[in-house]
């Protein structure tokens, strides 16, 4: 019942991830955070089974701030990801895998702006723009058709509105609140968006 949506711009990534919980046909809450700050200029956002995301967001969150310290170095997204996905696929191969379907975004100097969409089964690839769950299947034609290279901050912001826009409209299952997160070289930040709310 969740949704994910990122997009590439040319200075940064916006992720956008529902606020919404929910177990069978029973909404638990309306205000959870799916987003994990991974560094200074690196998150991800997180669905799947119940408790585990909540369970796998923390726990890539602490392993990879371990890593920082015990390596005196932080790890950028590229590195995060295969980190990530390594993890995953170690888990499916264990009695404890975790089924968390996730975007990675991130923003260095170096690398420049860059997506991963992972699944539980330990799949990873860069794209330009991403999305699981349901909101997928009315999300992607419209970033697939909107989206460009270079396009700017405020032009992925409104390509994210007409997305959020049409699985507001379109589907069946009620997901009222999104939450927009910018992810730039200078940080993570919250985009506060009057619009996402219905």
């Amino acid at each position: 019942m969740e949704s994910l949506l990122g997009i590439t711009a040319k200075d940064c990534v916006i992720l956008a991830a529902d606020s919404t919980t929910a177990h069978s046909i029973s909404v638990m809450k309306h205000d959870q955070n799916k987003m994990y700050k991974l560094g200074k200029n690196m998150a991800m956002v997180v669905c799947g089974e119940a408790g585990d995301p909540a369970i796998f967001g923390d726990f890539m969150q602490k392993n990879l701030s371990l890593y920082n310290i015990k390596n005196q170095y932080a790890l950028g997204p590229h590195g995060a990801a295969h980190y990530i996905r390594r993890t995953l696929a170690e888990g499916i191969r264990s009695r404890r895998p975790y089924g968390v379907f996730l975007l990675l975004a991130g923003c260095t100097e170096d690398e420049g702006s860059s997506l991963y969409y992972m699944d539980y089964l330990g799949s990873l690839a860069k794209v330009p723009f991403g999305a699981h769950g349901y909101g997928a299947y009315f999300s992607l034609s419209i970033m697939d058709r909107l989206h460009k290279k270079d396009c700017s901050r405020e032009e992925a912001i409104t390509i994210m509105r007409e997305c959020i826009k049409e699985i507001q409209h379109r589907l069946v299952i009620n997901l009222p609140n999104f939450k927009l997160y910018c992810v730039s070289e200078t940080g993570v930040e919250e985009v506060e968006d009057e619009q996402m709310q219905e």
